[in-house]
Formats: structure tokens, sequence, C-alpha cells
């Protein structure tokens, strides 16, 4: 017997028991309801997530091959219309998954207006869009779910006993939209105590995964932006617990924790690490802050600060800020000693910003990190801060350089031009940008690729091309032939906004609630009929 018949049965009895005052009550009808509403609370959805993660990663561990990709999104149905392309095209959500970005909370949800990314919008917008997105998966389930028991009543009504046991079969197997949320958390908005109480939050919300950076809290900046600031590793291991705590705390015992390094392009660090003996993790930190050394109390000045390092007294550099200085050169050695440091005390998964996307400059790191951690693996930030076009053209130029090959018909500081579109190097750079993620995976230990900002772009982008229209000649025909038109000719659910809005939902619980007494807004008069 189907969860669905079960349900039935299992109202059938509570009906019995309750005697003629549930006369009125259609146990079908109430186990529709149940089985659109699996997931009674964000606590729910995080458990089943975090189950569906820890899956995934064993699997690529056994195949690279089995990547996970996410979009991001910043507005819970844009984040629902993601899944249910993804149904619609792809036929499952195995292995897809959403982003919650930090930087899209802050120029697009908080109410002091856009803002960048620096950790100024108010924290409980990132767990409150959490609870957003997934009040719009669950609609979705709803819907779908609604969908086909309108059409199982169709086909009961028809006699139609073959199309009955297709649509019951339907609703057996129905594969929901809850997918894993990847939550950025930034630098955790404040100290630990601040970070578990935020963590807290989110989980509450529904989050399975939590994603948080080695900057200083309150200098917290863009990861493609100028003027990052490290902390020493014992605050960053100390948040590191808070998350774990938080998850634990709230019984979801394998949620999943992104240790985040800005180190490659961060070249500050705000504290001198607390240091007890040589060698040990602050020592190293503080191993790479640049300086002079001295041998006399005549070479500080007022206001220095002297560390002793490597036996000797390390004077260093600080900036008008007050902040330190890193040395030169140091970026790797600090990204490979931050991701070791951060998977050997709680971290899960690794995420290392880059400047750009480059599998060799990736593999370099990673290959680093797995001779201490073997199974080491990284959440990619395949950001559109990075210009994909320009990098990967000069990619494949400069090895087309080295392989002797001639690249006389190319000016490598103009590959963006539109001139050399079509030609053998930009289709090779092309399928190098196809092939990334694949690549990526199999060479440098990337278990997720995500897109930050893709719906930020995609909004501004499909909103200019409408709007150059509808207001100049074109008029209501920009709309029609550019938005209304593709939406039919496409399939795209949303051009019954009714429905999607959950319009039939609730006609069909009015049905449910009053029967033949019942109000419809699905008559022959809605002009959604005009859709078929």
């Amino acid at each position: 017997m189907s969860a669905y018949q079960n349900e039935i049965k299992a109202v059938a009895a509570l009906k019995e028991a309750a005697g003629n005052g549930w006369s009125a009550i259609n146990p079908e009808y109430a186990a529709r309801m149940r089985v659109q509403n699996r997931f009674k609370t964000g606590l729910d959805i995080a458990k089943y997530t975090a189950a569906i993660m820890r899956k995934d990663m064993a699997e690529y561990d056994a195949d690279s091959s089995a990547y996970t990709q996410s979009l991001g999104c910043w507005h819970g149905f844009i984040g629902q219309q993601k899944l249910i392309s993804i149904k619609k095209h792809l036929k499952t959500t195995n292995k897809r998954y959403l982003y919650l970005s930090g930087w899209m909370v802050a120029a697009l949800r908080s109410e002091f207006g856009p803002l960048p990314d620096q950790s100024m919008h108010e924290k409980t917008s990132v767990a409150a869009l959490i609870e957003e997105l997934y009040t719009f998966l669950r609609q979705a389930d709803t819907r779908e779910l609604d969908l086909l028991f309108t059409a199982l009543d169709d086909a009961r009504a028809e006699g139609n006993k073959a199309r009955e046991a297709e649509i019951q079969a339907q609703i057996d197997n129905f594969e929901t939209h809850v997918v894993p949320i990847i939550a950025d958390i930034d630098a955790g908005f404040g100290n630990e105590e601040a970070t578990y109480l935020l963590a807290k939050k989110m989980i509450e919300a529904g989050a399975c995964c939590i994603q948080i950076e080695n900057q200083v809290s309150d200098e917290k900046q863009c990861g493609h932006q100028d003027g990052k600031v490290t902390v020493p590793h014992a605050e960053f291991l100390a948040k590191i617990n808070a998350v774990r705590y938080a998850f634990l705390e709230l019984g979801v015992d394998d949620g999943v924790i992104v240790a985040r390094t800005d180190s490659l392009g961060a070249g500050l660090t705000k504290q001198i690490a607390v240091t007890n003996e040589p060698g040990d993790l602050g020592d190293q930190y503080n191993s790479f802050i640049d300086g002079d050394y001295i041998t006399s109390a005549d070479d500080i000045e007022n206001g220095d600060v002297v560390i002793k390092a490597n036996g000797k007294l390390l004077k260093p550099k600080r900036l008008a800020s007050g902040l330190f200085q890193f040395r030169e050169g140091t970026g790797v050695d600090r990204v490979v000693l931050d991701c070791i440091t951060s998977l050997q005390n709680g971290a899960d998964l690794l995420w290392i910003e880059t400047e750009k996307p480059h599998v060799g400059q990736i593999a370099e790191m990673v290959n680093r990190i797995r001779e201490v951690v073997p199974n080491a693996k990284l959440v990619y930030n395949n950001s559109p801060s990075f210009n994909w076009t320009l990098n990967f053209r000069q990619q494949v130029y400069d090895a087309w350089v080295a392989e002797g090959k001639d690249v006389s018909a190319y000016d490598r500081a103009n590959l963006m031009s539109v001139e050399y579109d079509g030609t053998e190097l930009c289709n090779e750079a092309d399928e190098r940008i196809r092939t990334f993620q694949a690549d990526a995976s199999r060479e440098a230990g990337i278990f997720h690729h995500l897109i930050t900002l893709p719906t930020y772009h995609t909004a501004a982008l499909s909103t200019d091309n409408l709007a150059k229209g509808y207001f100049a000649d074109e008029g209501m025909l920009a709309y029609v032939k550019g938005v209304q038109r593709q939406e039919i000719r496409q399939g795209i659910a949303c051009v019954k906004h009714q429905n999607m809005a959950g319009s039939d939902i609730g006609d069909n619980h009015k049905e449910y609630f009053a029967g033949e007494a019942a109000l419809k807004a699905g008559g022959k008069d809605n002009t959604m009929n005009q859709f078929g």
C-alpha cells in the first residue's frame, strides 16, 4: 500500500473514532493535505537535507564526476522557479541545491537599501530568507501534487483506470522540491556567541549547511574586493565550534560546515596571534606577517609592536589603519594552512576564494591540502565577478604560446573583442568554460559548484530587454513577443500566474471545507483558461 493510501486509511480510522461530529470530513482530502505538507518545521528540512548532502559527499568521494551544483537566489520565488525548472527539464533534483548568498542579501534584502557585501545588513534577514525559500519550495510541492490530485479525480470521473493508475504512481513516487541550501553566514556577524545564535536561527529555518569565512567580522569585505582582513586560526576555529554546537543542540547531528578562506587575496590581519611555543598554530600565523628583524631597542619607535619569531625579534609593519600586513607571495601557503587546520578542527568542506577560475591554480592548493587530508573537498564560487570570457581566452592564448602555436592573429590584451567571437581560439575557450565544472571536480577536488549571483544579473538583463522595447516603439509587443509568447512556447508554468500563486489550491480547499457551497475563482470566466 502506498504512503498516500496509508494516509487515507489513517484519517479514516480517526474519523470513525471521532463519530458523527466528523461526518463532513473526507479522509482522502485530509490525506492529500498531509501529503502536501510533508515537512512540518525547518528542523525537519535541515535533518532531511543534511542526509542528502552527506550521501552526495560520499558518492563524490567514490566518483568525482558525481559533483553537485547550485544557483544563488535572493527571493523565495526565484528559488522555487529554479527547482520547478530542474524537475521539468532534468526530471530529478538529485545533486542540485540552492545557494543563499550574503552578497545578495546585502544588496537586495536589507531595510537600509542596497548595501555592499560588508556584513552591514540585518543578520536576521539571512535566516528569514532561508525560511522564505523553503516556504516557496514547499508550496511548489503543494501545487504540483494539487495538479496530480485534480488529474486523479478527472481520471476517476472518466472511468479511465489506466490513467488513474498512472497518476497514482506519480503521486506515490513524487519527488520533493525541497533540496539542501548552502547558507552564507559571512564571518559570523560578531564573536563566537553571536555566530552560534545566528547559526541556530538559520538551522531552525531549515539550513543543513552553513558557510563561514575567516575574515574579521567588523571588517568583512566581498571576497572579490580589496581590503580583506583575516583572523588568527584560534578565532576562526571557535566560530566553527559554535556552528557545530548549534547543529548538535538542535539535533541536526550531520549538519555540514563549509570553512571559507579568503587568505589568497587577503593581505592584512588585525591581530597578532597568541603563541605559546615555537611552531604552534599561532606562531605559524605570525610567521607570515611582514616586518623587520631588529637587534636593539633603538630600532623601536613610539607605538611599535615587537614579537619573538624564529628565535629573533620581529617588528611587524603596521599600517596607519592599525592593521598588519602579510608578506607578499604568502597567500597560497596561508590558504593551505587555513584549509588543513579547518578540516582537522570540525569543518566538513572547504571554500577557497580565488581571483580567477583556473583549474591548475585550484588543483595546486588542493593537492597540497590532500597530502594531509586525503578526502578534502571544495565548494567553489563560479563567480560573476570573474570575466569568464576574457579569462579563458587568455588561458587558451597562453597555452598556445607555450605549445609554440601561432597566435599572431590575436591581441591578448583585446581578446574580449567581439571580432574574435567564433574563432578557433575563442571556441576552444568556450569549450573549456563548458567543461570547467567537470574538469575542476576531477582535477581539483571540487564537490560543489555554485554561481553566487546569477539571478541578480538575469533579472537586470531581462528587465533591460523588456524596458528598451516597451518604452520605445514596440509597446505591448515587447512584452507579448519577448515574455508571454516565450512562456507559452517553452511551457513556463508561470504563464498561469494565478495557478502559481495558489489560486487552484485555494479552490480545492474551499471545496473540501464548504462542499458545493464553495465560491471558487477557477470558473469559466477566469482568464487563465485562455492558456489551456
